[in-house]
């Protein structure tokens, strides 16, 4: 395979590394990190550049399958700000990407305008608080009645969710015995009557703040479900089908762009720091923690790009992104914590560089869209390794 980028993908990093640096300025960034809040005034900013569009089809406004440059999207901002990178997710891939895949023309009709516009906003209701991995499992229950359906239950970790317009929630519609074969998504507005959010705290990847979400007698229209009558209790099909091997591309994305800004911030600081009388720089112990950053953020590159390049192509891609997920993750924690700790020592841990920010939010990106634990599960069973 030819990992070379095309010219246009050549531009569109381009243009992103001048937008990034335009607004992401230092003081914007560690105060959307403050706040643990993002503008979605950004967004609008990502529209005008067509950047919404990335997943959506031509006929309905967007510029096709364009998986490369979603990727690309999500690396380059998480170069300047996880904050941006996961609020325009939640717009591109969140919204754009499943409405296109899984909703009904209606649907499509409804919602892609304001997703293209950069004026809508999907978080994801998935995870409860005795649910994660096992989706499966979801106790959130939906019960129909006539045109309406009605949603009782809780949702954890719904990032972004007081910036959202819809929480895309996953929910239990039928009896639980059943499992896969009763499950729906539903589109919850975040100012329904019955949903109280609740905001939770962490150490890192702030700016679309964690919630948890209580759902209490929520009434939305049958119109919600995604895919509609074919949707009802058929969820399963569209959380494991073709959408799931972009959203894990998404983490993968911004671990890479994260772990390069974080190498970029440690390769500069090891050229102006002085220690016995030389640039550390000039020391072999630096010198190989540097290199060895750089080769894995280089092996890092061609395995996403081979896992984005399947899944434009429409072929069989769920074990590239699986060993993508796990791989690039894995090694973007390895290379932050190494600039951190073996390039800028104490002011790696201290506020005023960038590096204590890259920490505290790589260390999340191995946990969740589908932990580091899952996707070795993925790997084994897809290469069909015998369990006795």
């Amino acid at each position: 395979m030819n990992f070379n980028e095309s010219e246009e993908i050549a531009a569109l990093r381009e243009t992103l590394r001048k937008f990034v640096s335009r607004e992401c300025t230092p003081e914007a960034v560690g105060r959307w990190d403050r706040e643990d809040h993002i503008p979605r005034e950004m967004l609008l900013k990502l529209a005008e550049l067509g950047l919404c569009g990335l997943c959506v089809p031509v006929e309905y406004g967007g510029l096709g399958r364009q998986v490369i440059a979603l990727s690309v999207t999500v690396q380059e901002l998480a170069r300047g700000s996880t904050a941006i990178a996961g609020l325009y997710s939640m717009n591109a891939s969140y919204g754009g990407l499943n409405i296109s895949s899984c909703g009904t023309e209606e649907q499509k009709r409804r919602l892609l305008p304001g997703l293209l516009a950069g004026e809508t906003i999907f978080a994801y209701g998935l995870s409860e608080p005795d649910v994660g991995a096992d989706l499966a499992g979801v106790k959130t229950r939906a019960e129909r009645r006539g045109d309406m359906v009605v949603v009782n239950g809780a949702k954890r970790w719904t990032s972004g969710a007081t910036q959202a317009d819809y929480i895309y929630t996953l929910v239990r519609s039928g009896p639980a015995d059943a499992r896969r074969q009763n499950l729906s998504f539903v589109l919850i507005p975040t100012g329904a009557a019955g949903v109280k959010l609740t905001k939770l705290k962490s150490m890192g990847n702030n700016g679309a703040a964690l919630h948890d979400v209580t759902l209490e007698n929520v009434e939305v229209p049958f119109a919600n479900v995604i895919g509609g009558e074919a949707g009802w209790n058929h969820a399963w099909s569209m959380l494991a089908g073709p959408a799931l091997e972009v959203e894990k591309l998404g983490p993968s994305s911004m671990a890479l762009g994260l772990a390069e800004a974080a190498l970029a911030e440690a390769w500069d600081y090891s050229q102006q720091r002085v220690q016995g009388g030389k640039r550390i720089c000039g020391h072999q112990a630096v010198r190989h923690v540097l290199s060895d950053c750089q080769t894995k953020i280089q092996a890092c590159r061609l395995m996403l790009h081979h896992a984005a390049s399947l899944v434009e192509a429409g072929q069989p891609s769920a074990l590239a992104t699986s060993m993508a997920k796990l791989f690039v993750a894995e090694n973007a924690k390895d290379i932050v914590l190494s600039c951190q700790q073996y390039v800028m020592g104490a002011y790696g841990y201290a506020q005023g560089f960038n590096m204590e920010r890259y920490v505290r939010d790589v260390l999340a990106i191995p946990i969740y869209g589908g932990s580091s634990a899952i996707q070795r599960n993925n790997i084994a069973n897809l290469l069909k390794l015998p369990r006795e």
